[in-house]
């Protein structure tokens, strides 16, 4: 079944006529539209692509099986046009990505009656088909290839946004359009800091070092930490280090379709509990990974009904942070099978000291 008709499916069941959609990823994941400016409107029968004068071109190549409509008006009076022109007596709109302002201009623009929705075309993106694994794991590649060259290029008396910077060079030097989210860099006591983004403080020997990134390719992200050390550390990082890695292959090992997103987090949750570290893994064990880099399904315990199935990416990254100490995660991501999990990315995860 096609995106669009994996659409349908549902207006069907919701007994919708048509659904107005606004934001930009699902316009492109729906209508591969890679612009700025537009909105699509799909009924249960036809589909159409709205924008203005300067994505006409494009959108006429990448929204294939759409009518194009240019919008020489406001882009929301058009659709109220078209509204009418269909005679529709509901439309659903994304909850989610519409601020108040919006949502009140289209009550008084649009006849059709509005369906708040959330996470219609989210709930569709969270099973990937072959092409889009195809390309976030040569996403996770080049992130794999960033990690052996910063290897070489760390060292003490660097700030920790020189070395995302290098990162990020790197990554854009091998085709990566962007970074999927901040770059986090923390050394020493900051690794303790789980979204510690690189700032001004130097790397010194003795630090442990959080490297925390990814990058969009071809549309898709990735995300991968690896936590490394500056010569001598603590020992008690070394042994966070152990029980974070062994928490990490505990998911590794277990996972697969069929589970919850509350089951799959309890694997590294339990473990990291048992050595007596739970206090100190207060985030989730991971997310849904796709066209954005957190998206469903949500791998927390915070998720106990929601089932992760086949061909679903996921990120898997316990950690452990001590304020005054430092902290470890290690992260990857997965590809969810009927008996099991495929790992994307292959940069080694034991303890490297430089």
């Amino acid at each position: 079944m096609s995106r669009l008709e994996q659409v349908r499916a549902r207006l069907v069941e919701e007994h919708i006529e048509a659904l107005l959609v606004t934001d930009l990823l699902n316009l492109r994941y729906l209508a591969n539209f890679t612009g700025t400016t537009g909105v699509a409107v799909i009924t249960q029968t036809e589909a159409y692509f709205i924008t203005d004068f300067r994505y006409m071109q494009q959108a006429s190549h990448q929204a294939v099986g759409y009518t194009i409509r240019e919008n020489k008006q406001p882009i929301f009076a058009e659709v109220a046009d078209l509204i009418s022109e269909l005679d529709l007596k509901t439309i659903a709109i994304e909850a989610d990505h519409m601020t108040v302002s919006t949502y009140l201009a289209i009550k008084e623009l649009f006849k059709a009656k509005i369906i708040e929705t959330r996470g219609l075309v989210e709930n569709i993106r969270q099973v990937k088909e072959d092409s889009e694994i195809e390309i976030i794991k040569e996403a996770c590649e080049i992130t794999d290839q960033s990690f052996d060259h910063i290897l070489k290029y760390i060292k003490v008396g660097m700030t920790e946004i020189q070395v995302a910077n290098e990162l990020e060079r790197f990554l854009k030097d091998k085709g990566a359009s962007g970074m999927s989210f901040d770059t986090i860099v923390a050394s020493g006591y900051r690794s303790a800091m789980p979204h510690g983004r690189a700032s001004e403080k130097i790397i010194e020997e003795g630090d442990i070092i959080t490297l925390d990134y990814g990058c969009y390719y071809k549309g898709y992200a990735s995300d991968m930490t690896r936590t490394i050390a500056i010569g001598s550390i603590d020992p008690k990082l070394e042994e966070i280090y152990h029980i974070v890695l062994e928490a990490h292959e505990e998911v590794n090992r277990h996972t697969k379709a069929g589970m919850t997103g509350k089951e799959i987090d309890a694997l590294a949750r339990d473990y990291i509990e048992s050595k007596g570290y739970g206090q100190y893994f207060g985030h989730s064990t991971g997310h849904g990974l796709g066209l954005n880099v957190h998206e469903l399904p949500a791998v927390s315990f915070k998720n106990p009904d929601g089932v992760v199935k086949e061909n679903m990416v996921i990120t898997n990254e316990p950690g452990i942070y001590i304020e005054g100490l430092g902290g470890v995660r290690i992260e990857n991501d997965l590809v969810v099978t009927t008996d099991g999990v495929i790992e994307l990315n292959k940069s080694p995860k034991n303890l490297i000291i430089i």
